[in-house]
């Protein structure tokens, strides 16, 4: 399977910028990227999401699947985003059922959009 999880890196999370720190959005993907992906999962940074008063902002998508954009996360909530990476992933459509989501997912969904093409 070919699953991206798109971390916005350049996501200040509504905070303001301390010259020479990483921004929320840098953060979450050292943390993402710390703990590693799932199988059948890559990490990929990217500049910006648009979800900027969402941040800090990612999405889950892959070929002839849902999309999926959450936010409000945070470096701390690395552990859940790999367990609902992984979980995604798993799926042929992307849709994991509503239940068996990861809390921050059904709490934090800003998007779900469908598969194209």
């Amino acid at each position: 399977m070919d699953v991206s999880l798109l971390v916005c890196t350049t996501c200040r999370a509504g905070q303001p910028v301390i010259e020479g720190e990483p921004v929320p959005g840098a953060r979450l993907h050292a943390a993402l990227e710390r703990i590693g992906a799932p199988e059948g999962v890559r990490i990929l940074p990217v500049e910006c999401l648009s979800a900027c008063s969402n941040g800090s902002a990612i999405a889950l998508a892959g070929p002839d699947r849902w999309t999926y954009v959450y936010g409000q996360m945070s470096d701390a909530d690395a552990p859940e985003i790999m367990q609902g990476a992984a979980a995604y992933a798993e799926t042929p459509d992307g849709i994991v059922p509503w239940r068996e989501r990861i809390a921050i997912f059904r709490k934090r969904s800003i998007a779900r959009i469908p598969p194209i093409g």
